[in-house]
């Protein structure tokens, strides 16, 4: 029979790896809550539509990545999510949350793409995701951008590790005649694009600076600039986010070729880079996208998120996250086991990390605690607990005293 392994793309989260994750989210979920940002989840699985409308039918997440199953003979099929804010944008219309904006929303949670296993990406992954709905002014954007920075910082990312790129993408009016800018100019070289650049060249132009293909990237160097075809109110909307950065100490680097494909992105698109991960080097990337709602068929809303990939930034982890140290509770034999395990719930109700030391004789079992490198260890003999008291053994000196199990508590904390 052949060895059982997990599949392609996909790993187990093993107790080491699960600190760096807890690590990455425990900080984004913290920060959020204190910049006023609540919790919540959807499915795993939506409806294909659901993806194909926000995504766009030829962006390569939705003809190539999607996990796609059938449901139904008539042709319904469901997608395992590939990203979070499509489910976060079909929530919001669902559940009627247009009723009471803004609405401040933070998530997390695996999500799957079916591409080329590489350093930091993997075919199921793990996000967190800020999503803020309902706040059209300039000031949405600079909060979504201090958030994020403050988080990169809050896990170890200063400011010497990770740059943050920005660009403006233009009101829906600008965003049209750069679009059938980009459109003249290729057209000009339409026989030197990729396969994948040509089939965009009248779908969605802005993809093709976002290729990786050799010859496309030599095109895109003389290709239009987007800042020659923004109106006045474009231009004011980015001074105002730029300005609002400035005002905040957040430093930033304008790269005009930084560009968001699907027609409902609007305004800032901005992206948290670095150089440690190899050539795929962005850690957080969000922008706005005020015409999502309203192309999902909700009123429309304006709307501005970033999402962080878990894997990637616990990657960037200087420190290894420890465990916390327990407190060992040792019956020096058979005869104690019973109010050892009695004083081991009692702890844990207290507030501690207990370890319960399950079988052996006591060097077995002192052994265990060092192993679990545990802070104390709490040992009940014969005449200790006739008296109602234990020995209390620092493991970090080697001291140890006798003290009162009502007092056990109190001595413990000092100790933590």
């Amino acid at each position: 029979m052949a060895k059982l392994q997990p599949v392609r793309g996909t790993r187990d989260i093993l107790p080491e790896d699960m600190r760096r994750h807890r690590t990455v989210i425990d900080a984004c979920r913290r920060l959020a809550e204190r910049y006023g940002y609540h919790e919540m989840a959807t499915p795993v699985f939506e409806f294909t539509d659901v993806f194909k409308r926000t995504l766009g039918e030829t962006s390569d997440i939705v003809t190539k990545e999607m996990y796609t199953f059938p449901v139904s003979e008539e042709g319904d099929s469901v997608t395992l999510r590939p990203e979070a804010t499509a489910g976060v944008a079909r929530a919001f219309i669902t559940n009627g949350l247009q009723q009471d904006l803004p609405a401040k929303l933070f998530y997390t949670g695996p999500m799957f793409r079916h591409e080329r296993p590489q350093k930091g990406r993997l075919r199921q992954f793990h996000q967190v995701d800020v999503e803020l709905l309902g706040v059209a002014q300039p000031v949405g954007d600079v909060e979504m951008i201090a958030l994020a920075r403050h988080f990169l910082q809050e896990i170890g990312l200063d400011s010497d590790r990770i740059t943050l790129e920005i660009n403006t993408l233009g009101d829906l009016e600008s965003r049209k005649v750069y679009r059938q800018a980009l459109v003249d100019y290729f057209q000009q070289y339409e026989d030197q694009l990729s396969d994948d650049s040509r089939a965009r060249l009248h779908r969605n132009p802005l993809r093709i600076l976002d290729s990786k293909d050799a010859g496309d990237r030599k095109l895109v160097a003389d290709a239009p600039q987007f800042d020659d075809y923004l109106n006045r109110e474009s231009k004011d909307f980015f001074r105002q986010v730029l300005d609002g950065l400035r005002t905040l100490g957040i430093s930033y680097e304008i790269n005009p070729r930084l560009v968001r494909g699907m027609d409902y992105y609007t305004h800032t698109c901005f992206e948290f880079t670095t150089d440690q991960l190899g050539a795929q080097g962005t850690v957080l990337a969000g922008g706005r996208y005020d015409g999502l709602i309203g192309q999902m068929g909700g009123a429309s809303t304006p709307g501005i998120g970033w999402a962080a990939g878990v894997e990637r930034l616990s990657m960037l982890l200087d420190q290894e996250p420890q465990p916390p140290r327990p407190i060992a509770v040792v019956p020096a034999g058979e005869a104690q086991e019973a109010m050892a395990l009695e004083l081991t719930q009692k702890l844990r109700h207290q507030g501690f990390a207990v370890e319960l030391g399950y079988s052996g004789n006591l060097r077995k079992r002192l052994k265990r605690a060092d192993r679990v490198n545990a802070r104390a260890a709490v040992i009940l003999g014969e005449e200790e607990a006739a008296k109602g008291s234990a020995t209390v053994r620092d493991l970090d000196s080697g001291t140890q005293e006798t003290v009162s199990l009502n007092a056990l508590g109190e001595r413990l904390a000092q100790l933590s």
